[in-house]
């Protein structure tokens, strides 16, 4: 049987080690198959082509609206799908998906699958909603399989008739990539020597509770709630660090006066934009996630791999990265809960280590990726 060309698209190399890893270098031996990622061009998606196994081919997806620069990825899509006999592509995230869906329903791809990693319009109100929602739909109404990254999803998708019920897929308990258990979010594999000499180089000392955050900063994953109840902790506080491993972002930006905080608060410290973060879980203490709108956070499943207690909202797909009162507790958008919330963890070491054990156990039992790698194969075919 003839291998296939399999071409996926996304927006930014951000999110490559979250929604693919090792995936194509898995799913090759399986089946022989050719991966190409189309991306906005940077460094680092061009050093991760050999190592990831896939064939980097550079296209501006903007995440923002803008009608001229989408045309124009469409139009070098098609034209790449064209030129590499190109037999089946995904498209990730709402633009991502758009370009994607439109460039291969016009170039004839029969087998075209839109991965819906979230609900991009649910924060958003008026016309803006309106449009977003509409996007989404097109996209659903062009694949040919639309996968919901969690069971929210889906539920939302039939709701707001985002495309024809029949074609969602669900990938075990959701996720869109699984989580390297056995490697890179593994707590024995990081040594305790590596730890020390990392923690020092960022200033924290052995003594210290860390708080720990992954991800964009920006107003929708509720940095400036974080902010809010780092304030009320470190008055009761001395020995308190929050660690916010990831970027600042102009896009759904902060308030002014959270960035300054970052910027100035001798107690938090800002990584800015990390290829890997594996390496700063095992400085934590509590994992914490005041999101207002997910798809399916994988940063929690990462963080409950290390055996890290998880605090996070029940925004859509959320619910399902834990097991409340088990593995993490739930938090409001508020300052004054997650506060509190974390002063429960603080004050319950026994509470942190057995919830951060179960963590691992609930993540490698319905999460570990060569399990979801086998469902792509299963149920996608690619």
């Amino acid at each position: 049987m003839k291998p296939d060309k399999i071409l996926h698209i996304i927006t930014i190399s951000f999110v490559i080690n979250h929604f693919f890893g090792k995936q194509f270098n898995y799913l090759k031996k399986k089946t022989g198959n050719q991966y190409h990622l189309g991306c906005t061009p940077s460094e680092e998606f061009t050093q991760l082509a050999e190592d990831l196994d896939y064939i980097p081919f550079s296209v501006e997806v903007t995440r923002n609206i803008s009608p001229f620069k989408d045309l124009n990825a469409v139009i070098k899509i098609y034209n790449y799908i064209k030129k590499n006999q190109i037999e089946k592509v995904v498209g990730h995230t709402p633009k991502g998906g758009l370009v994607a869906m439109v460039a291969s329903y016009f170039a004839g791809v029969k087998e075209r699958i839109y991965f819906r990693h979230g609900i991009i319009y649910e924060t958003s109100t008026g016309f803006k909603r309106t449009l977003l929602k509409m996007i989404d739909r097109l996209s659903g109404t062009l694949a040919t399989k639309v996968v919901c990254v969690s069971k929210s999803v889906k539920e939302i998708s039939i709701h707001d008739h985002l495309n024809a019920p029949e074609k969602n897929v669900i990938l075990g308990l959701g996720t869109c990539n699984g989580i390297d258990t056995e490697d890179k979010f593994n707590p024995e594999t990081h040594s305790i020597e590596y730890q020390q000499v990392l923690k020092k180089s960022i200033g924290i000392g052995d003594d210290d509770f860390v708080v720990g955050y992954v991800g964009r900063l920006v107003k929708d994953k509720g940095v400036n709630e974080l902010i809010g109840a780092w304030n009320i902790l470190k008055r009761n506080h001395n020995n308190l660090k929050l660690l916010l491993v990831g970027p600042i972002e102009e896009r759904d930006a902060i308030t002014f006066e959270s960035k300054k905080q970052i910027q100035t608060d001798p107690n938090i410290i800002n990584t800015g934009f990390v290829l890997n973060a594996s390496s700063y879980f095992p400085l934590m203490d509590v994992f914490v996630l005041p999101t207002y709108r997910e798809g399916f956070p994988t940063v929690s499943l990462e963080a409950s791999s290390m055996e890290i207690p998880v605090l996070i909202t029940r925004a859509t797909g959320c619910e399902e990265s834990i097991i409340e009162n088990k593995t993490g507790l739930f938090i409001k958008n508020s300052a004054e809960d997650i506060a509190e919330k974390i002063e429960i963890y603080f004050n319950n070491p026994q509470l942190r280590n057995s919830h951060g054990k179960l963590g691992r156990k609930f993540v490698r039992e319905n999460f570990e990726q060569t399990k979801i790698w086998d469902q792509i194969h299963t149920k996608l075919k690619y």
